[in-house]
């Protein structure tokens, strides 16, 4: 018999590339399916949040100005690095959705394979939400996306990591930076996730992962005039609590976008990467 003792892992938050705890020191205990312990994760406070929101505005200018060829290469080797760690990944989505093995594997793959089709839209996304407009002069008129800026996701509750990688990487493949709040009963997919990304070329800041109760930051991300848009689909169901998000973002006109009921098995379309594009249309005169 081994008298060795077992290594738990620690769970950290992802801000600004570092794995601080967080800035209570508070930490609340996370269970699967069937109730029985898992691990403790960082309970985050209005001050993570805000931590977060400083690290992902430093980051955005580097991220937005970056090429979307490279944008799309960093996706891919995303991919590649989770690719490598599935089996980990596996077993974290098992226990904190009660899925059988086959059953959460296949939702591991589908997470591994949309950051891979999300790389492929890095670069091709401009010709579906730009264009060459008509107009009566000598003039070229020209439409191109931009990124919004800093996106606050509240990553979906059901779905712990295909729904939330569904909405972290239409938002960074436009060349948003993000805080993303996980889900608050299975966090631990998401917090492992960042420790991937912190070895995936992703300039740290670029996403930012905390975890705790999502009604605590949910509303001072909201509020936050740092932030230039949200994501509800963390609170689907929550009609009421929506519309306070909704109207607490409203001080600094953010973009919202509000729950719905989603499939976050099916084909993700162009939706959510043209929900956080600005457009910006240059005038040019024609040469003779």
């Amino acid at each position: 018999m081994s008298d060795r003792l077992s290594v738990f892992k620690t769970y950290k938050l992802y801000v600004g590339g570092k794995f601080p705890r967080s800035e209570s020191g508070r930490v609340y205990e996370v269970m699967d399916s069937k109730g029985n312990w898992l691990a403790n994760a960082p309970l985050s406070s209005r001050k993570d949040a805000r931590d977060a929101v400083v690290a992902a505005r430093k980051a955005f200018g580097g991220w937005s100005g970056t090429t979307a060829y490279n944008r799309g290469q960093i996706l891919y080797r995303i991919a590649e690095m989770l690719e490598g760690r599935r089996e980990q990944f596996v077993s974290e989505v098992a226990d904190a959705e009660g899925l059988s093995k086959s059953k959460a594997a296949a939702q591991v793959d589908a997470a591994i394979d949309r950051w891979v089709w999300y790389a492929g839209w890095s670069d091709k996304i401009a010709q579906v939400a730009g264009g060459a407009n008509p107009v009566a002069g000598p003039y070229f008129n020209l439409s191109t996306p931009e990124p919004t800026g800093v996106v606050a996701v509240l990553a979906p509750q059901e779905s712990s990591f295909l729904g939330l990688v569904s909405v972290i990487a239409p938002a960074i493949v436009t060349g948003n930076t993000v805080v993303v709040v996980a889900s608050e009963q299975a966090p631990l997919p998401a917090l492992s996730l960042g420790e991937v990304l912190a070895t995936s070329d992703l300039p740290g800041g670029v996403v930012n992962v905390l975890s705790g109760r999502t009604a605590e930051i949910a509303g001072p991300l909201a509020a936050h005039q740092d932030v230039n848009a949200i994501d509800l689909a963390g609170v689907a169901g929550d009609a009421e609590e929506a519309t306070a998000l909704e109207t607490a973002a409203a001080d600094n006109l953010k973009r919202v976008r509000r729950p719905q009921s989603v499939d976050w098995a099916a084909d993700p379309g162009t939706g959510r990467m043209l929900a956080f594009l600005e457009t910006k249309t240059v005038w040019h005169p024609m040469g003779v």
